[in-house]
Order: C-alpha cells, then sequence, then structure tokens
C-alpha cells in the first residue's frame, strides 16, 4: 500500500469518529473526510461499541477494527 502525499507531505489518518450514519476521519494535512458508513457492510452492521474499537494501521495510513475483521485504507477513502 502506497503512502499518500500531498504537495510533497505524507498525509496519515489522525482521528477517527461517527455519526448515526457516517464515518468521519481528521487527516494530517487538515482534511476531514466523510462518507457513508453504508459503504462497508461491516460497520454498517456494527454496534456502537463495535465502532469504537478502531486502531490505526502503519501510523495512520489504514483503520482497523479487530472485533469486525474490517480494514480501510485512507488511500481507498480518497
Amino acid at each position: 500500500m502506497g503512502t499518500l502525499i500531498k504537495n510533497n507531505i505524507r498525509v496519515f489518518a489522525k482521528d477517527v469518529w461517527f455519526t448515526k450514519d457516517m464515518l468521519y476521519v481528521q487527516l494530517s494535512d487538515g482534511r476531514e473526510l466523510g462518507v457513508p458508513i453504508t459503504w462497508f457492510s461491516k460497520l454498517k452492521n456494527a454496534t456502537k461499541d463495535q465502532l469504537k474499537k478502531w486502531r490505526f494501521i502503519g501510523n495512520g495510513i489504514g483503520i482497523h477494527w479487530e472485533d469486525l475483521d474490517e480494514d480501510i485504507s485512507i488511500e481507498a477513502l480518497l
């Protein structure tokens, strides 16, 4: 998986949060991404507690949910 680069600066996820229908990711360059949870069947069917149990992969190049066996790369979101 490649590293995201914008203006010769590597871009990583810095934070993750949810609303009822959306997954949000704060990026290291200040951008915020919002995508519908319905894009990801495992997240769509997860409980609130399961959604909260995420961790970064590779210092922020992706997000992992152990309980859901789900990985999302930041590159794929962009």
